[in-house]
């Protein structure tokens, strides 16, 4: 049975740390998408950074913090429960607040998946 694991990350600095334990547990293949959370967007309100005379750099500046959102596509429950303690690994528990929300549902049929050669 296939299952999708899904990890929302709250620090984007442990992302490439979190995608080499990942491939270290067997994962051949994820996709990593800018995302922010509901709180982050009520956080980051009314843009008030912005200069008097601003230039397109300050326009086009994103001052809301980002999270990433990990997906993969994995076969086994030996593999999620891997995969859930390669990423603990990284971030610490993930009972713990400020580390991600990690999740998996499952797939009933996949196409287009093949084994890395």
């Amino acid at each position: 049975m296939y299952s999708m694991v899904m990890f929302i990350l709250d620090d984007v600095d442990y992302c490439r740390d979190i995608l080499t334990a990942w491939e270290k547990t067997g994962v051949y293949g994820a996709t990593v998408l800018d995302s922010s959370g509901l709180g982050r967007v009520r956080k980051a309100g009314i843009r008030d950074d912005i200069p008097l005379i601003p230039s397109l750099h300050d326009l086009f500046k994103n001052s809301e913090t980002q999270h990433r959102t990990l997906f993969t596509v994995v076969d086994s429950d030996e593999q999620v429960d891997a995969i859930v303690k390669a990423t603990e690994a990284v971030v610490g528990s993930l009972e713990k607040p400020d580390t991600g929300f990690l999740f998996v549902m499952p797939v009933s049929h996949v196409y287009g998946r093949s084994k890395k050669e």
